[in-house]
């Protein structure tokens, strides 16, 4: 797909580290883009932005935990640009790697922002690109949803996973492309304790705008992730061997639990 000017993207959780620095990366192909994601004064500033530019940038707070707020989502941007071209499902929450430390609630919460929300928003959008018999759709997965580690989380990102490639094969006729962005750590409130060790949500966005420009099944960022990948995928036996190890599972859920007594006290 040919980005430019007079295509419509939607993109859910613009307000966050990749959403907005994808939103901005489509600014600047001049492409209109609906924001969507819980109220933030971000996407107030997005809209600005746009408008500074000569787009159009709508503004529609949304709960991805809520189909009636994603059907509006939908509806108010086909009466406003009346298409759809891109939809980029970027909007997310982490979760605990200990699947006991985790609540009820937050299971409920990693498994509905993480995979029903992108499943209800392709729903809802795929029948206007459809009907165009175009567009293009972008996931954004987690290489801990090739892994699995991180509790609900990574259960979440192997959902959305099969998700990204079961609508490939459904909407493959009608010339809709999906694709699966896969990053590593990079730089957000989700991992901050990272700091600058781990690169910039520039990477994904720019892993984005690629898959648009150039459609493929899934990338993983940084690439240097594609080596772990393959050989969890080829010994399964082994990652079990390592991650069952007691010290790992310790290594891996002592920021998570020190964080949750921090917030108690």
């Amino acid at each position: 797909m040919e980005l430019g000017r007079g295509q419509v993207a939607i993109v859910a959780g613009a307000s966050g580290a990749i959403g907005s620095t994808t939103v901005r990366a489509l600014f600047r192909r001049g492409v209109n883009v609906v924001l969507a994601a819980l109220y933030d004064e971000t996407l107030d500033v997005l809209a600005r932005e746009a408008a500074e530019l000569g787009l159009g940038a709508l503004v529609v707070p949304t709960d991805l935990r809520d189909r009636a707020e994603i059907d509006l989502l939908v509806a108010k941007t086909l009466v406003t640009f009346g298409r759809i071209d891109i939809l980029i499902n970027a909007a997310g929450i982490g979760g605990t790697p200990s699947l006991c430390d985790a609540t009820d609630d937050e299971l409920e919460n990693v498994v509905a922002i993480n995979l029903l929300g992108p499943a209800r928003l392709i729903h809802a959008v795929l029948p206007a690109m459809k009907a165009q018999r175009r567009g293009a759709i972008v996931n954004v997965g987690s290489i801990a949803g090739e892994t699995a580690v991180m509790g609900m989380y990574s259960a979440s990102k192997f959902g959305l996973r099969g998700l990204t490639d079961t609508v490939r094969r459904e909407v493959r006729s009608y010339n809709v492309e999906v694709t699966l962005i896969q990053p590593g750590f990079v730089r957000s409130p989700m991992n901050p304790a990272l700091g600058a060790r781990v690169p910039g949500p520039e990477i994904v966005a720019d892993a984005i705008v690629a898959a648009l420009e150039r459609p493929r099944r899934k990338h993983v960022v940084p690439g240097v992730y594609r080596i772990p990948i393959l050989i969890a995928g080829a010994f399964p036996a082994l990652s079990d061997l390592v991650f069952g190890d007691a010290r790992i599972q310790h290594r891996l859920n002592r920021d998570a639990r020190a964080a949750r007594a921090a917030s108690r006290n």
